[in-house]
């Protein structure tokens, strides 16, 4: 079991030692984040400047967190999201981020930097890292 669940914006605090990173770090070897969350990361990474290389090593290689495919049970949960989290402005990314939490069931905490995510009633402990 993991210990914690990271969202794309948790990762990235911790990568570019923004606030929260540190408690992003405290977790980090034991967590895993969904493919889908890992082309997020990557991506903002390359928009930032990063060459994709180094942002796909950074995802893949020097991150002690593990990367989970995103299936069709994940898929199946984050579209019936949609309705519930639309109103928050969530994207994609985030709700294959729940979806993965979903999946796995109590007791894993979810990690983001997202204050919105607060307002989520889906029986999952979220942590908002700043």
């Amino acid at each position: 079991m993991a210990e914690a669940i990271l969202d794309a914006s948790a990762v990235l605090a911790f990568v570019q030692d923004e606030p929260g990173g540190k408690a992003v770090s405290e977790l980090m070897a034991g967590a895993i984040v969904s493919s889908v969350n890992a082309v997020e990361v990557i991506s903002k990474l390359v928009d930032r400047g990063m060459p994709s290389h180094f942002a796909q090593e950074t995802m893949f290689e020097a991150l002690p967190c593990r990367v989970v495919a995103f299936d069709s049970a994940m898929a199946a949960i984050a579209g019936q999201l949609r309705a519930r989290t639309r109103p928050l402005g969530l994207s994609l990314g985030d709700r294959a981020c729940l979806a993965l939490a979903l999946a796995c069931g109590e007791g894993v905490p979810v990690l983001t930097t997202d204050r919105e995510w607060a307002r989520l009633d889906l029986g999952l402990e979220i942590k908002i890292v700043r």
